[in-house]
C-alpha cells in the first residue's frame, strides 16, 4: 500500500497549477461554502460513496482540512480506498489563506 504525503502549501500551488489534481476539502459545509481552494470538491460523510465510485484512483488527491490535521486521517483513509497518491497540506487551509 502507497504511503500518505505530506506536502507544504507551495508544494500544493505547483501541483495544481502543473497537474490536473483531485482537490479534496474535508472541513464543515460552512467553511466550505464561506471559501475554499478554487475547484475543490467537498468531501463529507453523506457523499463518500459517490466521491469514490466516480474518481479515478490513479489521479492525485490533495486532501486539506483547517489546519492539516483531520486531513491526515481522510488522506489515510483514500489511501486504503485504493487510491495511489494521496496527499496531505500541511497547515490546511488556514496556511493556504495567509499565503
Amino acid at each position: 500500500m502507497a504511503d500518505l504525503s505530506r506536502i507544504s502549501v507551495d508544494q500544493a500551488r505547483c501541483i495544481i497549477e502543473q497537474g490536473d489534481p483531485v482537490i479534496v476539502d474535508v472541513r464543515d459545509p460552512q467553511s466550505y461554502a464561506a471559501s475554499r481552494i478554487e475547484g475543490a470538491q467537498h468531501l463529507h460523510g453523506d457523499n463518500v460513496s459517490e466521491f469514490l465510485d466516480r474518481t479515478s484512483r490513479d489521479r492525485q488527491v490533495i486532501v486539506y482540512c483547517y489546519h492539516g490535521n483531520s486531513s491526515i486521517s481522510a488522506g489515510q483513509f483514500l489511501l486504503e480506498q485504493g487510491f495511489e497518491q494521496v496527499m496531505s497540506m500541511d497547515g490546511g487551509f488556514e496556511a493556504w489563506r495567509q499565503q
